[in-house]
């Protein structure tokens, strides 16, 4: 499997598995076949409320911990609070984390940011995240930051690639992590006929080109599945390459359709969520 350089040296492989709305008991099953299947990469959060079966499935995998690449966010509602890295480490069963995102630039996300900063500083974690920021918080964490970030994990896919914000994120040597890599199952983006071409020519289904794209973008891309027939599928992208005729076509698809805004509103809302992090 493919993995990219990020900009303090760290290996990030290019594709892993993504547990967002994935229950714990599903979720410990899905990473126990994807490890055993050839992923290396695992992303989860406190939100995502399933980090403790995570772990489990990670620890009993039979991998050493080195093998395993692993992310996960901390929520906005413990910013400001003091073991919250701590608390996470507990909760997956590990004394290091790969990569720790912020989860919202909302809150007191600057006190989160800080926090990673120490963490980073002292070896709790490999590399700092970001996610859905967008160019005016960068600005601000560019302005105060101690450590450049390494990832940043926002919505991404053919119908919406980012290019402006990439613009920002480029020069920073900052890395794209894709969620909704797939228009969050749109059949419009799935069922688009270029993509039926494209798979028809290579191959494959229309998934695993869109997959693809992403990879061929510089995009680390996490798609989310407890299906086991799916997992495999979404891994099996690493024979065969798009033209970049095929990648200008898929450009022009640009700014069709974004799934997800978030608003000051929605923003303000996420401080007050209490999810149970704790959930197994």
């Amino acid at each position: 499997m493919d993995s990219f350089e990020l900009n303090n040296g760290v290996r990030i492989p290019a594709l892993g598995l993504g547990t967002f709305l994935i229950a714990p008991r599903d979720a410990e099953k899905a990473v126990r076949h994807a490890l055993a299947h050839g992923y290396s990469l695992i992303d989860t959060a406190n939100a995502y409320c399933n980090e403790i079966a995570v772990g489990r499935a990670i620890r009993e995998s039979g991998l050493p911990r080195r093998s395993v690449f692993l992310s996960t966010k901390l929520w906005v509602s413990v910013y400001e609070a003091p073991q919250a890295v701590d608390k996470t480490l507990r909760r997956l069963g590990t004394d290091y984390i790969d990569l720790l995102f912020i989860h919202q630039p909302a809150g007191n996300w600057q006190a989160g940011y800080e926090q990673l900063e120490r963490a980073y500083e002292a070896g709790k974690i490999r590399a700092i995240g970001i996610s859905d920021f967008e160019a005016p918080e960068l600005a601000q964490l560019f302005a105060g930051a101690r450590v450049k970030p390494q990832v940043l994990q926002t919505e991404a896919h053919p119908f919406f690639a980012q290019t402006e914000l990439r613009k920002k994120l480029d020069p920073e040597g900052i890395r794209l992590m894709s969620w909704y890599p797939l228009g969050h199952g749109d059949r419009s983006l799935i069922d688009h006929p270029l993509f039926a071409e494209l798979a028809a020519r290579y191959g494959k289904t229309p998934a695993q080109v869109i997959l693809r794209w992403h990879v061929q973008m510089g995009f680390i891309v996490i798609p989310g599945s407890k299906s086991p027939v799916h997992v495999d599928e979404n891994a099996d992208i690493f024979d065969f390459s798009l033209s970049g005729e095929d990648l200008a076509r898929i450009a022009r698809l640009d700014g069709t359709r974004r799934y997800y805004t978030a608003t000051p509103e929605v923003l303000a809302s996420y401080a007050n969520m209490h999810p149970n992090f704790d959930a197994d």
